[in-house]
């Protein structure tokens, strides 16, 4: 607790005038849900408050020292630092879903899974680094409009990666683009760093809603030949490719109130990008045209699509 309280103390700035005199209790109630970060109602909202906007922050650097990583990687603390906040800065505050306060609830999502027993024991700390890393840089620079969006109006991104993973690509080339600015792999041997990359990128393309079916299917075909086994690297980084999916789709699995906030989020967001369609004469895409698709009936359908493909896994 006192070293989480210290912990925040760096990260968390203060703020001028009288406010500053409620500073200590927010962080000391900061630090207080950080002793309960591996549970599944852990409230994203209220952290990111009471960390004045700086959850992903806040929480990969705890996640790190929990781990050890910074200890093993001998990372520098202020490259780790500078880094984090690139990376939580460059997501768009704006967005009423894809920002830094959904990384960092896909961050803790991912820490609950790294935390379940029979993946626990065999993850390297190189896995939890790319685990944690992926899960908080996983939709930086989101421009809160998807794919199809970027290909129909025929955007720099759609063009440049082909109108393929397009967000996804974006989002690893910018993680890389900030690794190197800030220098904070800068000291390991050129292949390694090279190598951490590399795999960053298949953790992050991971996430192309598009490749549901592709992943499904390999998982399946493991469960059902029972052949996965996580002492072979390559098996273990597939599981966190699935981890990481999952945990980018984890909503409907919290406790109603968070579930419900979340939902109202991202059909904001689906409701901006129609109105932008709307605007532009284009073709409203689905889920998008706030006079057709209410909230209830679009989280259904996701929850059909995502939800219950998952739940006919006995793992």
């Amino acid at each position: 607790y006192c070293h989480a309280s210290r912990l925040l103390r760096g990260l968390v700035p203060h703020t001028p005038g009288s406010l500053h005199l409620l500073d200590d209790d927010y962080l000391g109630q900061a630090a207080h849900m950080l002793s309960k970060v591996g549970t599944w109602n852990f409230d994203i909202f209220l952290f990111d408050r009471l960390t004045n906007g700086n959850s992903l922050v806040t929480l990969m650097c705890h996640l790190f020292n929990v781990y050890g990583l910074i200890h093993h990687f001998q990372l520098d603390m202020v490259k780790l630092h500078r880094f984090l906040g690139m990376v939580q800065e460059d997501y768009h505050s704006q967005n009423p879903y894809h920002n830094a306060v959904h990384a960092a609830d896909v961050t803790q999502a991912m820490y609950c899974y790294l935390k379940e027993p029979k993946l626990a024991e065999q993850l390297s700390p190189l896995d939890v680094f790319l685990g944690l890393m992926a899960a908080a840089a996983h939709d930086v620079d989101h421009p809160g409009v998807n794919q199809p969006f970027l290909i129909k109006t025929r955007h720099h991104l759609a063009s440049l990666y082909q109108n393929t993973s397009v967000l996804e690509s974006h989002h690893w080339r910018s993680t890389v683009g900030m690794l190197r600015e800030s220098g904070l792999l800068s000291h390991l041997p050129a292949n390694m760093s090279h190598d951490m990359e590399q795999q960053l990128g298949s953790l992050i393309l991971a996430t192309d809603i598009s490749r549901q079916n592709e992943f499904m299917s390999t998982f399946r075909e493991h469960l059902d030949n029972q052949d996965l086994d996580l002492q072979h690297a390559p098996h273990r980084h597939f599981i966190l490719q699935i981890s990481l999916k999952c945990a980018d789709v984890c909503n409907p699995c919290r406790v109603w109130e968070l579930s419900r906030q979340w939902s109202e989020r991202v059909c904001e967001e689906f409701y901006r990008q129609g109105d932008l369609e709307r605007k532009f004469d284009l073709e409203i895409s689905p889920l998008c045209n706030q006079q057709a698709d209410s909230v209830p009936a679009i989280q259904i359908g996701e929850y059909s699509i995502f939800i219950l493909s998952c739940s006919s896994l006995e793992i």
